[in-house]
């Protein structure tokens, strides 16, 4: 969780990107070239010390050793071939990793593990990517490396990235609001969610053994989880069931959120149809002589509610029948990624492509709009 606001002592520097980048679970060879970056283009004995200390030794071969066992061999075979001196420690954990995982557990997929991201706040937020850190939040998940492994729910996938850092650069337009993921998956959203002091977090997810990892991710980040859907309490995230091609009008309305949030659900045409139909449910508040029930809008907004999705254009033909159905449901799309630009947060995340992944702001046009417009 967040960490007091002091001044980290190797912070913006490779020897943190070198930590971040191991417990994140990148893959071996970028954090290999933050390991060369520390010792000036050679992994010499000190930087083989500082990732016997600060990475190897803290990590849990049980939950991480597949990913431990590929990282040794690639660290030892990079030393040994700039002539370097290889520290004893790493050879013996190495034949301990041999002795522990097997190979066939990776030719069967096993590659569920404990991953921990660290989101690093800038001193300066206009100078993101150079300036020194003096903050972060650490999220711990469990969850997989290979995104086509069983449901998507158990991955973690770059719009999540992106949606967490939009969340932590504004926490403002999230503070005091009630707010609903759909699709959450792991759950990495909802532990930003409870950073950004919202009144109410509810992720939902249409998978059950999504959200029984989702809730345990939750609790491995000390968030209270409610999955049954009770009383809100102080720290409090429910965990709800909510597959969108079955949902109810009458139960979606049930949830009135101020926000509705997503990432990467814009994929599956099929899936389309229930997702727009949602969206407009939650969206669309009861309209009195062709104004917004009062009642029903956002606190301190003066507007309805607002759906902020995350997501890679992976298929144009899929966005354009998404972007067509909104439509038809009165349902304005906005593209918010240049003007709203989250913090780069996860600078030491190579493997995430920012550059690929836009922003979309959701609203329901209502007819004291079509009014305003006419005017």
């Amino acid at each position: 969780m967040m960490e007091k606001e002091e001044e980290l002592q190797e912070s913006a520097t490779p020897c943190l990107h070198l930590v971040s980048a191991f417990f994140a679970c990148e893959p071996p060879d970028f954090v290999i070239s933050y390991a060369r970056d520390f010792g000036g283009r050679s992994i010499t004995e000190r930087v083989q010390s500082f990732i016997w200390n600060g990475c190897i030794n803290k990590s849990d071969v049980t939950c991480n050793g597949p990913y431990l066992k590929r990282f040794l061999k690639k660290l030892i075979v990079e030393i040994e071939s700039n002539g370097e001196v290889v520290l004893d420690e790493l050879y013996e954990k190495y034949i301990s990793c041999l002795a522990c995982v097997k190979d066939d557990e990776l030719a069967k997929g096993n590659t569920r593990m404990l991953r921990r991201f660290s989101f690093l706040f800038p001193k300066d937020c206009s100078q993101a990517s150079s300036c020194q850190i003096f903050k972060k939040l650490e999220v711990t998940l469990q969850c997989s490396l290979n995104m086509l492994e069983g449901d998507t729910g158990c991955s973690i996938w770059p719009s999540g990235l992106f949606l967490s850092e939009f969340i932590l650069s504004f926490p403002e337009v999230f503070s005091d609001k009630s707010c609903l993921e759909v699709g959450s998956g792991v759950g990495l959203v909802g532990v930003c969610l409870a950073q950004a002091n919202c009144s109410k977090v509810i992720l939902t997810d249409g998978d059950l053994s999504t959200l029984a990892n989702m809730k345990l991710n939750l609790e491995l980040n000390q968030l209270a989880t409610d999955i049954l859907g009770h009383t809100q309490k102080t720290n409090t995230v429910q965990c709800l069931y909510l597959p969108w091609e079955s949902a109810t009008e009458n139960e979606l309305r049930e949830f009135m959120p101020d926000i509705v949030l997503g990432a990467d659900v814009i994929y599956d045409p099929l899936c389309l149809p229930h997702l727009v139909r949602v969206l407009t449910i939650l969206l669309k508040r009861e309209e009195i002589n062709g104004v917004p029930h009062a009642e029903h809008l956002s606190p301190g907004l003066g507007q309805g509610p607002v759906a902020y999705i995350a997501s890679v254009i992976r298929n144009i033909d899929t966005f354009n029948y998404f972007l067509s159905l909104a439509e038809k449901e009165k349902l304005i799309v906005s593209d918010i990624t240049e003007t709203m630009k989250p913090l780069d947060l996860l600078p030491y995340v190579k493997s995430y492509q920012r550059s690929s992944i836009r922003m979309f702001r959701i609203s329901y046009l209502c007819k004291a709009t079509y009014v305003i417009k006419q005017t």
